[in-house]
C-alpha cells in the first residue's frame, strides 16, 4: 500500500514537488517519530560551537536539524543525486538555512567522478537508497544511473582551518571509503559521528578504522552512550566518540 501511494504521487506531482513534500512533512514530524531518538541525542550532544558535516544529506531532513543546533556556525551538507539536490536549495530557502552549505559531489577514497545508482522499486524512485554502484553494493541496484563528482574529505579546502564537531553519514554502505578518505580530518579534529551502518564487511571496515584513529564504538542505552557489545545489541545506529 505504501508504494501505490508513494507510486501515485510521484506521477501525480512529479519527483521534483513530492520530495519538497515529503522533506517539509518529516521536518516537521521528526521530532515525534521515535525512530529518530538516536539521532536527536546525537544533536543534543555535538558542540554546538563548531561546524558539522552531513555526509549523505539526501533532501536535507537531518541537515535542518544540524542547522539549528549549530546556527550561525556552517553545515556542510554533501549530496550528488540531482533530485535530492534541488530539495536541498528547497529547503535552505524555505526555512531560511543561510548556515546550510550545499555540496553537490559525493564523497569517497577519490577524487573524480564516480557512479550513482536512484533505484526504482515497484515503480517508486527510492531517493534515499541511492547510492554509488559498486561491486560490494548488491542490493537496490535497478534504477537511473548518473556519473557523480566525487572527492576526499581531506582535500576539500573549503573546511581548512575550520573547527569541525559533529559529522552525521549515511551512504548506503560506502561510508568505509568515506572515512578513508578523511583520516587526517578525523586525526585533527576528532568530531563525534552518528552513523547507521548494516550489519555487513562495511560495518566492520569501519569499526576497524575508526578504533585505530582512537574512537570508541558506542549505542544509545536509555539515555546515555555505552559501549557496543555485539552480543546485546541490535542497532544500526552508532556513535564514534574518541577518546
Amino acid at each position: 500500500m505504501k508504494s501505490r501511494i508513494q507510486h501515485f504521487l510521484q506521477r501525480v506531482l512529479g519527483l521534483k514537488n513530492y520530495l519538497r513534500l515529503f522533506s517539509w512533512y518529516k521536518i516537521k514530524t521528526l521530532k515525534s517519530d521515535k525512530g529518530e531518538n538516536d539521532f536527536f541525542h546525537f544533536i543534543d550532544l555535538i558542540p554546538s560551537d563548531k561546524l558539522a558535516l552531513d555526509i549523505g544529506a539526501n533532501i536535507g531532513i537531518m541537515s535542518y536539524y544540524l542547522c539549528k543546533r549549530t546556527r550561525p556556525n556552517n553545515v556542510y551538507a554533501f549530496e550528488p543525486i540531482p533530485s535530492n539536490i534541488s530539495a536541498l536549495h528547497w529547503i535552505k530557502k524555505r526555512f531560511g538555512l543561510d548556515n546550510m552549505q550545499i555540496v553537490e559531489a559525493a564523497l569517497g577514497n577519490a577524487n573524480g567522478s564516480i557512479e550513482m545508482v536512484l533505484p526504482v522499486v515497484d515503480k517508486v524512485k527510492k531517493q534515499g537508497l541511492s547510492h554509488v554502484v559498486t561491486e560490494e553494493i548488491t542490493e537496490f541496484n535497478e534504477g537511473i544511473r548518473f556519473t557523480a563528482e566525487s572527492i576526499r574529505l581531506d582535500d576539500f579546502t573549503p573546511l581548512i582551518d575550520q573547527e569541525i564537531g559533529a559529522i552525521k553519514i549515511d551512504v548506503e554502505n560506502f561510508e568505509y571509503q568515506v572515512f578513508l578518505g578523511a583520516t587526517e580530518l578525523l586525526r585533527k579534529h576528532h568530531p563525534m559521528i552518528y552513523c547507521e551502518l548494516w550489519d555487513n564487511q562495511n560495518r566492520y571496515n569501519c569499526f576497524d578504522l575508526l578504533r585505530s584513529l582512537g574512537y570508541t564504538v558506542k549505542v544509545k542505552e536509555g539515555n546515555s552512550l555505552v559501549n557496543f557489545d555485539e552480543k546485546n545489541h541490535t542497532t544500526q545506529n552508532f556513535f564514534f566518540v574518541y577518546e
